[in-house]
């Protein structure tokens, strides 16, 4: 493992403890997209499976186990919590994310590195992940204003995959033959969606002001 790549894995975790701390410290999932959520847990539960069949090591195990575990546990408590589930801004979270879902399923049957089932589905779950944070900047959009906590989930949660980008670049140049291409291209699409809310946090925290995105 590279420096970029434990990075990226620490700045995905830090995201997932910011938004834990936002639901059960506040008790609230104000500004947090439920749709955003429950993509994310499918997307760690198809990418996963070799869970059952391959192990790497403990450090990866336990990554994986703390991921799919953390975004269970999000996507219940912001359903079934009896004072959590009030503050869910569901008028604002109306993106059409069966449209995703569709989308990158069609498109992992058409290019993945091997036609078998869980190759297909690690794709899909790569496509998936790319477009899985747009349920949540549209929500955020709409809102207008963005609390602390939010906004920090959702950068590091950008951070996190420009880390990856840093470990596959040096992945290509200091390994064997590179063969993710699939995840590399995917990873850039999933920052670039990120562009536009870093250029206002980082205006925001330039200025020390509340962030807020335009309508």
């Amino acid at each position: 493992m590279n420096i970029f790549r434990f990075l990226g894995d620490m700045t995905h975790l830090i995201s997932i403890v910011i938004l834990l701390l936002k639901i059960y410290a506040t008790k609230s999932c104000s500004g947090v997209s439920l749709k955003t959520q429950e993509l994310y847990a499918l997307v760690f539960l198809t990418r996963y499976l070799d869970l059952f069949t391959d192990f790497i090591s403990v450090y990866n195990t336990v990554m994986k186990l703390v991921f799919i575990a953390s975004s269970l546990a999000i996507v219940w408590c912001m359903r079934n919590h009896p004072l959590v589930r009030r503050s869910y801004d569901k008028q604002l979270d109306t993106f059409r994310h069966y449209f995703l879902l569709l989308a990158c399923f069609l498109l992992a049957l058409l290019l993945h590195e091997k036609f078998t089932f869980q190759e297909v589905l690690w794709a899909f779950s790569i496509y998936l992940e790319a477009v899985a944070i747009l349920p949540q900047l549209v929500l955020l959009q709409r809102s207008g204003n963005v609390d602390n906590l939010t906004g920090q989930y959702v950068f590091f949660l950008g951070a996190y995959r420009a880390f990856y980008i840093f470990n596959w670049i040096y992945r290509y140049f200091t390994g064997p033959l590179f063969t993710r291409w699939i995840a590399c291209v995917s990873g850039l699409v999933q920052t670039a969606l990120y562009a536009d809310f870093f250029y206002y946090y980082f205006v925001s925290w330039k200025n020390n002001a509340k962030l807020q995105l335009p309508a």
